[in-house]
């Protein structure tokens, strides 16, 4: 019989060799040096033999009671290979159900079907790393409790709205495991109002005629860049997202048509910008110094590479604007403000403009060119008011717009 000695000194040749335990479980040394655990036995009259598993992650002990196991099958009429292949089946199973790789199968998916860069990325980083804890989990394993333990952790780092994200996530990714047969349940549902919720954080900005119209005075007094100038004057106008507005090309914006088509970056959906008569005139004042670039504004070390992301902020910090006044996204909130409570906009061409994802009764998005003539007609009231504001320091509230 084999000891832990015997087997630790046992060495390669240049073939592979058995040493025999008892009743069947023997050692098996490759030239490799790799041990292995093996049993045979004989069913229904023929020889057969399995491998259990290497030495020592298995060890003397551990072998002989799985031998005995696979004894007592046999005595039952069972065959070691077929429940050997059954159980590696189960395992393969086991591991393709678990929460981190439904998740990952799911993003995947979204990924191929559109979903934005940066969300993918996002969404990732909640699955290797803030939910980490539950994604070697079968998903059927994955109960509440468990789930609002890892998400817990995150509130007890102070970043609850990511935790509030991780719920949302794992909430579709179960909605996903269930429709695909995989799942039963979504316990993400049973913990609405379990979290702590976070502090709204509403984004600066300016809303204030008089006050909109001082930032805007100062912002056309900028006398940097010429490039930088542009996007100064271009951010309030057409309030897209900072990082829109930096990456623009060229070949999204057609000056004939005035308008901008692009893909946003926070839905990965189609959007167009109308341009009013003053950015058509700023794009077209810009172009002979960036058409060599495929970005309408390129960076200052690169023209391969669009203006960095702190370009316009560090910008508005020089003019004396810090965080707490206005920030670049929000002239968004500007926008969205004076658009509907000064100059009377529908609220959903607002917020078509702002490519926010506006439904339908029926839940169905909306189409890109939904409301264009409208938007074209709000987009230069928006431009004809920020100049109005800009000339002059006393300004009337613009007559609402009937519609």
């Amino acid at each position: 019989m084999l000891t832990d000695t015997k087997l630790r000194a046992l060495k390669p040749r240049t073939s592979a060799y058995r040493l025999a335990d008892a009743n069947g479980l023997c050692i098996e040394i490759r030239p490799s040096g790799t041990k292995s655990w093996r049993y045979r036995y004989r069913y229904a009259g023929k020889p057969s033999i399995i491998t259990l598993a290497e030495y020592p992650a298995m060890g003397l002990a551990e072998a002989r009671a799985e031998r005995d196991r696979l004894r007592a099958l046999l005595r039952g009429g069972g065959n070691p290979a077929n429940v050997a292949r059954v159980e590696r089946a189960a395992k393969v199973e086991r591991a393709e159900t678990t929460f981190g790789a439904i998740a990952t199968e799911f993003l995947n998916k979204r990924a191929k079907e559109g979903l934005s860069p940066g969300s993918v990325k996002r969404e990732r980083r909640l699955i290797e790393k803030d939910i980490a804890a539950i994604g070697m989990l079968p998903i059927t394993d994955v109960t509440a409790p468990l789930l609002l333990g890892a998400l817990r952790k995150l509130e007890k780092r102070g970043v609850v709205e990511t935790a509030h994200r991780a719920r949302s996530f794992a909430g579709r990714v179960f909605r996903y495991a269930i429709a695909t047969g995989r799942a039963q349940s979504n316990p993400a549902n049973d913990l609405v109002g379990a979290l702590e919720q976070p502090q709204v954080k509403h984004l600066a900005t300016v809303t204030d005629p008089d006050k909109i119209g001082e930032l805007l005075r100062s912002m056309y007094s900028y006398s940097g860049s010429p490039v930088t100038q542009a996007a100064l004057k271009l951010a309030p106008m057409l309030f897209v997202r900072p990082g829109e507005l930096r990456k623009a090309r060229w070949a999204d914006i057609d000056l004939a048509g005035a308008e901008w088509r692009f893909t946003t970056s926070k839905t990965g959906t189609p959007h167009i910008v109308p341009l009013a008569t003053q950015a058509k005139e700023i794009l077209e004042d810009l172009q002979p110094l960036t058409r060599r670039s495929e970005f309408v504004f390129p960076g200052v070390r690169s023209a391969k590479r669009p203006m960095s992301e702190n370009t316009i902020t560090a910008a508005l910090r020089y003019l004396g604007y810090d965080g707490d006044t206005i920030t670049g996204h929000g002239f968004r909130a500007m926008a969205r403000t004076v658009l509907d409570e000064v100059l009377g906009f529908r609220p959903d061409y607002i917020e078509h403009q702002l490519a926010h994802a506006v439904r339908d009764p029926l839940g169905r998005a909306y189409n890109r060119t939904t409301h264009l003539a409208e938007r074209k007609k709000m987009m230069q009231a928006w431009a004809d008011y920020l100049d109005t504001l800009r000339v002059s320091a006393n300004v009337e509230p613009t007559p609402r717009v009937v519609s």
